[in-house]
């Protein structure tokens, strides 16, 4: 551990959006992401849901998986299993995120500060940007900064298959 206490950890998490007609919602950073009253018929299946056993919420879990990394405490799966009779499945990853942070509590750590970048062609982030962040930092009681970027129509994110991200957190022991 370094001399102030702090620890790093950083946590990554993909899924593919579900098929048209699914019924699943779109949740990212903690925001459910409505179809657009604006957009054509063909345009909302891009609004279709992600799959998953959870709400699918990839910044969320990326997040998580960066602060139990950072306390050594295992990931997602660990704490919150795999599966469609987990302890996570149907479960939107805010209220995750706050399970994580009374579980760093209980074992003596903190959140500090964190980050996620979110990698995806749609939604267009920026457009609640400051939404995701005040979302994110409520739920795990520390600043959590949101960006956002495209692989430039490379890879699964590029071709709209599906959505990801890299989250890096900081914790302190208490």
């Amino acid at each position: 551990m370094g001399a102030a206490g702090v620890l790093i950890g950083q946590g990554f998490d993909a899924h593919r959006f579900a098929p048209a007609g699914s019924g699943r919602e779109l949740w990212i950073a903690g925001l459910y992401w409505p179809v657009p009253d604006s957009c054509s018929e063909a345009d909302a299946a891009r609004y279709e849901g992600i799959e998953g056993d959870s709400d699918g919420d990839v910044a969320a879990h990326a997040l998580i998986d960066a602060l139990l990394a950072a306390a050594r405490l295992g990931d997602i799966g660990s704490l919150f299993g795999v599966g469609a009779d987990a302890h996570g499945a149907g479960r939107h990853g805010i209220d995750m995120l706050q399970e994580v942070v009374a579980h760093l509590a209980s074992n003596g750590y903190t959140p500090a500060s964190a980050s996620v970048a979110i990698i995806g062609n749609r939604p267009k982030i920026g457009t609640r940007r400051a939404e995701a962040e005040a979302a994110l930092s409520a739920a795990v009681g520390c600043p959590v900064s949101v960006t956002a970027t495209t692989t430039d129509h490379m890879g699964f994110t590029g071709r709209g298959e599906g959505i990801a991200a890299i989250a890096n957190a900081l914790v302190e022991k208490i």
